[in-house]
């Protein structure tokens, strides 16, 4: 049976309140945040149905290993949220997976992508910088420049964009995003536009080990999405690499989805229908997060509605 999850939500100083056009019934109206699938210490989703229902999902991944596949990795290896940009995020950088284990406790470092679900006109992502070593940059933070070396791309829904370990980032204001990342929690911010938090005072920064991870006027990877037309519905392969596939598909009428490994992250980005797992029917619709299992076999998607799905 599927595991059909509770979101999480995160409030952020950049968030704000377009979440609720997934069906969400928001806390506040400054929420940046909603984890849609994630098992990490700083948001465990609640299963919502069968019989895992009201354990976290670390619980069934460290006791019920066969619903994945007994997938050989201590902690659920991947995090789907989407991100509702109000005011644009700090400018900051994740690290690899070798610098996270040495200097952050054994954890995972952090790569991940983006998919643009809506963005207002005008609207751009930081991804990259021009400078060319660890001493320009830094002369440029000090000086209070550091705006001028950073790549701005003016972006549009639809659109992907991937983003490496050590590339300096950030998603502008107007922008809502569906991100799948390694399940890390780890950022380390170089600029925050002089903000202050709730209480007044400026957010931290981590400059240091900012500097430590940082690529410098590396070139991004061209990573052009593939479409195919299967059963008469679109489907996209975004990305794939060591660390995670991601494919989006567009359905009208019915899918019989053939699971490509033994648990899937599955989140509705738009529409509504029906998942028919070995004859048990769900609704899902805008804003449904699962994880499909090893013991979930026939699958059949039934409706109009965008799906994104990730994997190992």
């Amino acid at each position: 049976m599927p595991l059909f999850l509770k979101p999480i939500f995160h409030e952020k100083m950049w968030g704000g309140n377009k979440l609720e056009t997934f069906g969400y019934q928001l806390p506040n109206q400054q929420i940046g945040e909603c984890w849609g699938i994630s098992a990490h210490p700083n948001g465990k989703n609640i299963i919502k149905n069968g019989p895992y229902a009201g354990q976290t999902l670390d619980q069934v991944w460290a006791e019920h290993r066969e619903l994945f596949g007994e997938f050989p990795s201590k902690d659920f290896p991947l995090l789907a949220k989407i991100v509702d940009a109000e005011s644009p995020l700090s400018i900051h950088v994740h690290p690899d997976d070798s610098y996270a284990y040495e200097n952050e406790n054994g954890q995972y470092g952090k790569l991940e992508c983006w998919y643009v679900i809506d963005a207002e006109e005008g609207s751009e992502i930081i991804l990259g910088t021009t400078a060319d070593s660890k001493e320009t940059f830094k002369q440029h933070l000090d000086a209070g420049t550091v705006e001028d070396t950073l790549r701005k791309v003016n972006v549009k829904s639809g659109e992907f964009y991937f983003v490496p370990a050590g590339t300096i980032h950030s998603i502008g204001a107007g922008i809502v995003a569906y991100e799948v990342m390694q399940s890390s929690d780890i950022s380390y911010r170089v600029y925050d536009y002089q903000r202050d938090n709730h209480n007044g005072e400026s957010r931290e920064l981590n400059i240091n080990k900012a500097l430590d991870v940082m690529a410098f006027n590396n070139e991004l990877p061209n990573i052009v999405p593939e479409k195919e037309i299967i059963e008469s519905h679109q489907c996209t392969h975004i990305v794939s690499n060591d660390f995670f596939t991601i494919v989006k598909w567009e359905i009208s009428g019915t899918l019989n989805y053939m699971k490509p490994r033994e648990f899937c992250l599955v989140s509705v980005i738009d529409g509504e229908g029906k998942l028919i797992t070995d004859g048990d029917i769900f609704d899902i619709q805008k804003g449904s997060h699962f994880v499909l299992t090893s013991e979930d076999l026939d699958n059949v998607f039934e409706g109009d509605f965008s799906l994104i799905i990730s994997y190992i």
